[in-house]
């Protein structure tokens, strides 16, 4: 009873009108014209439940709710994978997101098998944008101060820098994440020039 209440609190309520249509049986059409139509329409139900779901999902990690993050992110990774298919670069966002909720939730383990997850994807699709790689390695940067291991931190933080200024300026909001992350290790280090440095550039 406490899982269905938490996965209503945190999901169906928000999406149960979106599922009947989703999941229910599609009407039968009598010209291509229709049916054509009708796949477009539930093309378009199906990413509007991933987004929901996902947008769901980041609005709990963000409020500081993990636990509640992820039937969401779960909801919006299962309707993804029908969506797009299973290995689709299109669901590393959402492993993402599910790695980071499960950091904050206390499960290492779980959260290092969506990075896994999300890292084997964006190494199977050779044309899989910097921004993308930007996101899997600030993930595994995260991951990696959580499990204390700084430098290895450093390395996936340093990358997230590179591949946010390629994909977007050097001074674009999208790389102050990585810098602010990298300062506050090197600030826990007592290597003040070097955090003081970051910050500045955040």
């Amino acid at each position: 009873v406490s899982h269905q209440k938490t996965d209503w609190d945190s999901i169906h309520s928000h999406i149960c009108h979106l599922l009947i249509p989703v999941l229910g049986p599609q009407p039968c059409f009598h010209s291509e014209k229709d049916r054509k139509h009708g796949k477009e329409q539930l093309l378009r139900k199906q990413e509007s439940l991933v987004a929901v779901a996902l947008s769901t999902a980041q609005g709990f990690v963000w409020a500081g709710k993990p636990l509640e993050a992820i039937p969401a992110a779960l909801q919006a990774l299962r309707f993804g994978s029908r969506l797009f298919g299973s290995a689709s670069v299109q669901l590393v966002p959402i492993y993402l997101l599910l790695a980071e909720a499960s950091t904050g939730a206390g499960r290492p383990r779980q959260a290092a098998k969506y990075l896994s997850q999300a890292q084997w994807i964006v190494l199977q699709t050779p044309e899989c944008s910097a921004a993308l790689q930007s996101q899997l390695h600030h993930g595994l940067g995260l991951f990696s101060i959580a499990e204390g291991n700084l430098e290895q931190a450093l390395y996936h933080l340093a990358n997230d820098v590179y591949l946010a200024t390629a994909e977007f300026g050097l001074n674009s909001v999208e790389v102050s994440g990585g810098y602010f992350y990298m300062a506050n290790i090197f600030f826990y280090q007592n290597k003040m020039d070097a955090a003081n440095s970051l910050y500045t550039e955040v």
